[in-house]
């Protein structure tokens, strides 16, 4: 019998019978390849995401790929047989927000595949085809598992807007820190900066473009164009803007947990500071990653450490919080 991890509420969960749930008028359903697990479904679990931003019970899993098995009434039928990974916010696509392309920002309120509605934890996952981004034939289903957050790293690297011959940084050196990596290099900068905290992040900085690699108790630069932040620790942003030259471009994508240190508000003013943030992924934002990946300038595979069957939702969980530097993105295979 097909299963579906069932999250009932914070620290209970259940493998719950699962029936693929046929697709209405607009509607795509995908059978499953890979669902990958973040932080994020790691406070769903333990019960301390913002209030809000989660709805129990819920089958989590909103970083996933798969093909598309079925398609409802008005939906391409051409989607069938695709290989494809999806958007997760459910958005009104009427508000002013939505027309203006902003869907992140839907007025309508927060909706998101694994969080308020059902997710990717399960063989089939049914959602708007409209979601969909088609991915090429001969795509790698396991790499493109990790498309959710590249996506959100193609948010800020295009809110970043680096151009070549630019001095770039990021600072983090997780999933995030690493698609970071690859988004401004293919922008051809001058030099690129990685700031952490592990030594042993350096080799895979490196390989993925960066041209130079420190931790951050190290001698920093002041100097850079532009810094997309990552790590979401307590002082991250502050490290990330001590790095930018008068007038440079500042994108947090981190979420620190309460009382991090917040910027300096003098000092945003006085040395011109352009600060942006990121909070998911809007459509320009997918179709960005899915062209890179498309033409071979991401490479999310590096980065997976860990294969799981369905089943082993709780022992996934545990490495992903275990900080065991061994530990890198962990996949649920369905």
């Amino acid at each position: 019998m097909s299963t579906a991890v069932v999250v009932e509420a914070p620290g209970q969960h259940r493998l719950a019978p699962h029936e693929p749930r046929r697709p209405a008028a607009g509607e795509a359903l995908v059978r499953v390849h890979a669902v990958g697990i973040c932080g994020s479904d790691r406070e769903v679990y333990q019960g301390n995401r913002p209030e809000g931003y989660v709805r129990y019970p819920l089958t989590p899993g909103h970083e996933w790929s798969g093909t598309v098995t079925a398609v409802g009434d008005g939906a391409p039928a051409s989607l069938v047989g695709r290989k494809v990974v999806g958007e997760g916010f459910r958005n009104c696509q009427v508000c002013d927000r939505c027309h203006a392309g902003e869907t992140t920002l839907c007025t309508a309120g927060y909706e998101e595949t694994g969080f308020t509605r059902p997710g990717a934890m399960a063989p089939t996952l049914t959602l708007p085809a409209r979601l969909l981004h088609p991915l090429p034939d001969g795509a790698d289903l396991t790499a493109a598992a990790l498309l959710e957050p590249a996506a959100c790293i193609a948010a800020a690297a295009l809110k970043a807007r680096a151009v070549p011959g630019e001095r770039v940084a990021v600072v983090g050196t997780g999933t995030l820190g690493m698609f970071a990596v690859q988004f401004l290099k293919a922008a051809s900068p001058a030099e690129l900066l990685v700031v952490g905290t592990r030594d042993d992040r350096e080799a895979l900085s490196r390989r993925f473009g960066a041209t130079d690699f420190r931790t951050k108790d190290r001698p920093l630069p002041d100097d850079c164009d532009v810094v997309i932040e990552t790590a979401g620790s307590a002082d991250a942003a502050r490290t990330a803007a001590g790095l930018l030259r008068r007038g440079g471009r500042l994108v947090l994508t981190g979420i620190p947990a309460p009382g991090a240190d917040g910027l300096d508000p003098t000092g945003l003013v006085v040395r011109q500071l352009e600060v942006h943030t990121v909070f998911g992924a809007p459509p320009d934002a997918w179709a960005h990653t899915v062209r890179m990946f498309g033409a071979g300038l991401l490479d999310p595979l590096p980065l997976v450490t860990h294969e799981l069957p369905l089943a082993a939702f709780p022992d996934a969980i545990e490495l992903v919080g275990s900080g065991d530097p061994k530990v890198g993105k962990v996949l649920l295979r369905p």
